[in-house]
């Protein structure tokens, strides 16, 4: 076991309720870890509302945002976070057309780790780059979304999202809906929202499903009416036709009839249940347009909000000295 993993607080007896070096993924963590990246989130929405949004906590350390995908939302939420808590925050796009497996991999992580910055922040197309490069730096690493694998800092968004909502994730019925099979997303909140206590369906064509999907612990649905019924929560996902090869829906058109979510659809589920989206978003695809905008019941702005302050929460946690990675910080 790693160092990082059996380090104690600084009052010598206690476990550190964050004490891992890396986000890698949902994967690994406690209920009390997650918690703790949740209250320490939830400081950081007030801070983001004020006046004087920067602090100093990262003064003189350097994000470097790696990714090897295009992304425009995760990108630019760590870089705000990086920023608003004072740190040095370079971005690196690479154009997946220059990237090669393994090797190529390895020796950008080396070139990088050269350079002695304090946390990376990568998203790549491949499942499991991330751990890999992570393997070959000195420096704390959070994964941005790797292949189909995972998105740890979408999945702790959505669970501050509803938690302020709702008070809890326990006991609550969540539906995600959608493409599920190539969706990192769906895999985070699954794993993240089982081990808060929740219950996770799955709704989506048998085609948009992994295969013995019942063994990742939720119910699955090929009906959205009937998996809908009496959810707190539905989470939409959008197709992504970029990591489909051959067909997996047979028209858009018919997509939407049969699974995208529209209002009558939703009067299955609980009459106030919260309506979420990771983005972004295909209007009349997954989703339609009017229920996408329901200032009552959707969330999916206020996702974006909670974006920057759990990736600040994320940076905050990993860039602590061991020993203080307890204690409450300040501007």
């Amino acid at each position: 076991m790693s160092p990082a993993l059996t380090a104690i607080s600084n009052t010598g007896t206690a476990p550190l309720r964050f004490p891992h070096r890396n986000l890698l993924g949902i994967e690994g963590l406690s209920a009390d870890e997650i918690t703790f990246l949740l209250d320490l989130a939830d400081s950081y929405v007030q801070q983001n509302r004020e006046a004087d949004k920067k602090s100093t906590i990262l003064r003189g350390r350097t994000i470097i945002n790696l990714f090897f995908e295009n992304s425009t939302r995760t990108r630019t939420s760590f870089e705000l976070a990086g920023k608003r808590l004072g740190g040095d925050v370079i971005n690196m796009s690479v154009s997946t057309s220059s990237i090669k497996k393994g090797e190529t991999l390895i020796d950008t992580a080396m070139t990088l780790n050269a350079m002695h910055p304090d946390v990376l922040v990568v998203r790549h197309p491949d499942s499991g780059a991330v751990a890999l490069l992570s393997q070959k730096v000195n420096c704390a690493v959070i994964n941005g979304g790797d292949g189909s694998h995972e998105h740890p800092t979408q999945a702790l968004l959505d669970a501050l999202t509803i938690r302020r909502r709702r008070g809890k994730l326990q006991g609550l019925l969540v539906a995600i809906c959608g493409d599920i099979l190539h969706s990192r997303v769906a895999r985070s909140n699954i794993q993240l929202l089982q081990i808060m206590g929740a219950r996770v369906r799955l709704i989506a064509p048998a085609t948009l499903l992994p295969a013995a999907a019942e063994r990742l612990g939720a119910e699955v649905f090929l009906d959205m009416r009937k998996g809908l019924k009496d959810c707190d929560i539905v989470m939409m996902l959008r197709l992504q036709t970029e990591r489909m090869q051959g067909s997996f829906v047979p028209s858009i058109r018919e997509y939407f009839h049969f699974f995208g979510l529209d209002y009558d659809k939703l009067s299955a589920a609980k009459p106030d249940a919260l309506i979420m989206h990771p983005g972004p978003m295909n209007r009349g695809v997954e989703i339609d347009s009017e229920v996408a905008d329901d200032i009552d019941r959707s969330v999916i702005r206020e996702q974006v909000e909670m974006g920057v302050a759990v990736r600040m929460a994320v940076l905050d946690a990993l860039t602590r000295d061991p020993a203080q990675r307890n204690a409450p910080h300040g501007k």
